[in-house]
């Protein structure tokens, strides 16, 4: 091969040794766009999600806040100064079915969101409501699917207990020291608004006090 041979040959090689180094730099370069570009949109979405579940906590706490100070429609109330808090034996004598406060037993009912299908004594769910428990009672006449709704509600929120009460005269009972709500259906929006704004509620006498280790049946 000639010298000039030689040379174009060469020559040839390098155009596309270039060439196919343009094409990889080309590849890298729309790579990088690419990631950069996916990078740009998934950190968006996770700042806009973060943004949305922030917002949407505070408008729940805002809420909760807001049902906590408006009175609940209906719900019979005690003076607490009146109700005793005396450690006793032996039964209690309430004047009012459930009990919402008063004397009552050394030992709380275990009150951890804990479903009783059997009736608890009322001298430890008084204990429970001190330490600013909800307790929901329900009638005989219950419909049963009005007690399994409840059930499934009192079961995810702590400080609260649930258990029938074959004495009360309302079909549905709720309540927490000097305060108490009757209704006919599970489906009242003011159960709701009682437990938000009862479950450690300013009317607790012991606020923070144990819900665990207490009695059980």
């Amino acid at each position: 091969m000639s010298k000039t041979s030689k040379k174009a040959a060469a020559a040839a090689r390098r155009t596309k040794i270039e060439e196919a180094r343009r094409v990889e730099r080309a590849r890298e370069r729309r790579s990088r766009i690419l990631t950069v570009t996916i990078s740009t949109v998934i950190l968006a979405g996770l700042v806009g999600w973060g943004a949305y579940a922030i917002n949407e906590a505070d408008e729940k706490d805002e809420q909760q806040a807001a049902a906590a100070k408006k009175p609940v429609r209906g719900e019979k109330t005690w003076d607490a100064e009146k109700l005793g808090r005396n450690h006793v034996e032996g039964a209690v004598s309430y004047p009012m079915d459930p009990p919402v406060g008063g004397d009552h037993h050394q030992a709380w009912m275990t009150c951890e969101g804990t479903v009783y299908t059997k009736a608890v004594p009322k001298e430890n769910a008084v204990h429970s409501l001190e330490h600013g428990a909800v307790w929901v009672t329900y009638a005989d006449k219950a419909v049963d699917a009005d007690v399994a709704k409840l059930a499934d509600k009192v079961s995810k929120t702590p400080y609260t207990l649930m258990s029938p009460d074959p004495d009360q005269s309302g079909l549905i009972t709720l309540s927490a020291w000097g305060h108490q709500l009757s209704v006919d259906t599970a489906a009242d929006p003011r159960i709701d608004q009682f437990i938000t704004k009862y479950v450690q509620g300013a009317q607790t006498p012991e606020p923070g006090a144990a819900c665990s280790g207490g009695l059980t049946v």
